[in-house]
């Protein structure tokens, strides 16, 4: 019996309805189709933080007192692992580990009342988890978090500041978990606010294009020389705007493709044509020559001076095909790490050079797998600091 006299929900129904989950439907169809309540359905959910629990097994997450004794009848019979695994149902995998755990001597063999009560026991004394206990750890994660660094970037970075303190490792799923999963604290839950997302639970993502109309002269993406594409190059750039509550306001965005180096446009008036101009002109005027070769930006009319803009940076520029933001993939996914700081339907208007500058600083402090695990600031400097050398800026694509 569960809490109140109701009757306890048994694993394989709630497997079933994570099982539906998985499949796509809301939290109320799986309740609904596994037979439960929606109520009962929204509380799993939320227990475990959106994080859908795994399925690799096809029944309860423990093996049980006649399965174990299934187990010592086959094995006393000589049959192996896959085959024992094929008659109760479970992978062989399952039967290896629980032959390995549990088989005290080989004279004596593997006891299903040993095994069973070994089961029982550790899982009266589950395992601390590691944020919870390793406090310095957790401090650094804490930190790193607060810095908006997102838990894969904080992981490996770890890694490379701590290269002999095995005690400083961590997983970033081991993260995510710490921070959406009830019961496996160590984390405070309103650290999430840090995440790209600032979720509460973790969702799917979408991600949708816009739709904007043609400008005359452009020249296309077609034409684009091959050495942009491969990033051994650096000084090639990709833009667009974010744009704030009803079209009304927007800021520009820049970023480099080989070192990932953010720069961003204040536009506090207007984000037509004259204004991007002035404000790329200004924004590109501090760069050597040798990182301002190509600028890629999508069919928006806020380009629609690009010749002015080409003749004042010496830029070439070109122009994606229509719906097709994952031309400038890089400036895709910068413009997503810009939302957790300028989210859509805000007024962007409010936000000064100073707020733009220190984002940008921000981001560029981050560091970035693509960089293996370096920040763009500092491939930026290495270019910078080391000319002949920058072809090999590029780490990975």
């Amino acid at each position: 019996m569960g809490g109140g006299g109701r009757p306890a929900v048994s694993v394989g129904v709630q497997r079933r309805f994570w099982a539906e989950v998985r499949a796509g439907r809301l939290t109320e169809e799986a309740a609904r189709a596994v037979g439960v309540s929606q109520g009962l359905g929204r509380r799993w959910f939320r227990r475990v933080g959106g994080v859908i629990p795994s399925l690799s097994e096809p029944c309860g997450y423990r093996l049980s007192l006649a399965e174990r004794e299934e187990i010592a009848c086959l094995r006393a019979a000589g049959h192996g692992p896959r085959e024992i695994g094929r008659r109760i149902g479970r992978p062989a995998s399952t039967v290896c580990r629980e032959l390995a755990r549990n088989t005290s001597s080989p004279r004596r063999g593997y006891r299903a009342g040993t095994a069973q009560a070994q089961a029982e026991k550790q899982a009266r004394r589950p395992k601390q988890r590691k944020l919870a206990v390793r406090l310095p750890l957790r401090a650094q994660v804490q930190a790193r978090l607060e810095e908006n660094h997102s838990p894969q970037q904080i992981a490996a970075r770890l890694r490379e500041d701590f290269p002999d303190d095995l005690e400083m490792r961590v997983s970033h799923e081991t993260i995510y978990q710490a921070l959406y999963v009830q019961g496996r604290g160590g984390l405070r839950r309103e650290l999430t606010m840090h995440l790209r997302t600032g979720r509460s639970l973790r969702k799917p993502r979408r991600v949708e294009g816009e739709r904007r109309g043609r400008i005359p002269g452009m020249v296309m993406i077609s034409e684009r020389p091959a050495e942009v594409e491969d990033r051994a190059v650096p000084g090639h750039w990709e833009g667009d705007l974010i744009v704030g509550k009803d079209g009304g306001s927007a800021i520009g965005t820049l970023v480099e493709r080989t070192t990932r180096f953010v720069m961003l446009l204040h536009l506090p008036h207007s984000h037509g044509a004259l204004a991007v101009q002035e404000a790329m002109v200004t924004a590109m005027a501090d760069l050597p020559e040798t990182l301002r070769r190509t600028l890629t930006w999508d069919q928006g009319s806020e380009m629609a001076n690009h010749a002015q803009i080409a003749a004042a940076t010496g830029l070439d520029i070109y122009f994606c095909d229509p719906h097709s933001p994952w031309q400038r993939g890089t400036n895709e996914n910068t413009n997503g790490l810009l939302r957790q700081y300028f989210p859509k339907g805000a007024d962007l208007s409010v936000h000064g050079p100073g707020i733009l500058a220190n984002v940008a600083s921000e981001l560029n402090r981050r560091p970035r797998k693509t960089l293996a695990w370096a920040t763009p600031a500092e491939a930026l400097d290495k270019l910078l600091s080391n000319p002949s050398e920058q072809p090999g800026v590029a780490l990975t694509g």
